[in-house]
C-alpha cells in the first residue's frame, strides 16, 4: 500500500484579487504561505519517496513549505507544465465580478465550471498562440503524465506528493474517483487542504481522506 497526497498551492495573489489566474506566474500571498505550512504540518509521519510539481511559483513554493515542514527538502522533486493550471485564455488576468458584470453570471459559469468549453481566446503578445482550455484540455495533457510518470511509483510502493493546482488535479480526481463530466462540475478543491489516497498495488484505492486546513 502506497500514499498519493495531492496538494492544491496555498492562496495566490490573483486568489486574492479574485482574478483568472490559469497560466500566468503569480506568488502566493502570505496567507497562502500559512496554508502551505499548515498543509506540511497535517502530513507530518509520512516519509515521501518523490514529489511533483507544476511549472508555476505558486505550486512550487507551497511544495516547498511543505517539504520544509516535514523535513524532507531532500527528496526528488520533479516539475512539468503538464501539472499547470488550466489556460484561462482571454480572461487571464480579469477580476471574476467584472467579467460577470459584462458577460453575464450563466456565460461566466459556463467558462469556469463546464467539462468542455473552453474560455474566449484571441492571439496576443502573451497568449502568441491563442492557447484557451476547458478542463477537457487540461485533463488531455495532465493524465497522460500522471498515469506515466506518478502512478506507475505509487503502483510500486512508493509514497508520493503533487502539489498542484484547482484544475489540473481536478482531473486527477476525476479520473481516480471515476467520476462522470456532470459530477465533475460540483468538484472544488481548496487552497492548501491535502487529499490523501491510499493506493494497492494493483489501483484499487483503500481509503481517501480529505484534510481540512482551519483557515486563518
Amino acid at each position: 500500500m502506497a500514499k498519493l497526497v495531492l496538494v492544491r498551492h496555498g492562496q495566490s495573489l490573483w486568489n486574492l484579487e479574485n482574478r483568472f489566474t490559469g497560466w500566468v506566474d503569480v506568488p502566493l500571498t502570505p496567507l497562502g504561505e500559512q496554508e502551505a505550512i499548515k498543509a506540511g504540518q497535517s502530513l507530518k509521519g509520512i516519509q515521501f519517496n518523490q514529489a511533483f510539481t507544476s511549472d508555476l511559483q505558486r505550486a512550487q513554493k507551497t511544495l516547498r513549505l511543505i517539504l520544509e515542514q516535514i523535513g524532507q527538502t531532500h527528496i526528488p522533486i520533479s516539475k512539468d507544465k503538464a501539472l499547470n493550471e488550466r489556460h484561462y485564455g482571454s480572461l487571464q488576468g480579469l477580476n471574476k465580478n467584472e467579467t460577470a458584470a459584462q458577460y453575464g453570471d450563466e456565460q461566466v459559469h459556463i467558462w469556469r465550471r463546464s467539462y468542455d468549453v473552453p474560455p474566449p481566446t484571441t492571439k496576443t503578445k502573451d497568449n502568441p498562440e491563442g492557447i484557451s482550455e476547458s478542463l477537457k484540455d487540461t485533463a488531455a495533457r495532465t493524465l497522460p503524465y500522471f498515469n506515466e510518470k506518478i502512478l506507475p511509483l505509487v503502483y510500486a510502493g512508493k509514497n508520493i506528493l503533487v502539489a498542484a493546482h484547482g484544475n489540473s488535479l481536478r482531473s486527477i480526481v476525476m479520473e481516480l474517483d471515476h467520476l462522470t463530466k456532470e459530477q465533475v462540475l460540483n468538484l472544488n478543491i481548496d487552497t492548501g487542504s491535502p487529499i490523501i489516497y491510499e493506493i494497492g498495488s494493483h489501483g484499487e484505492i483503500l481509503q481517501k481522506t480529505d484534510k481540512v486546513i482551519q483557515k486563518v
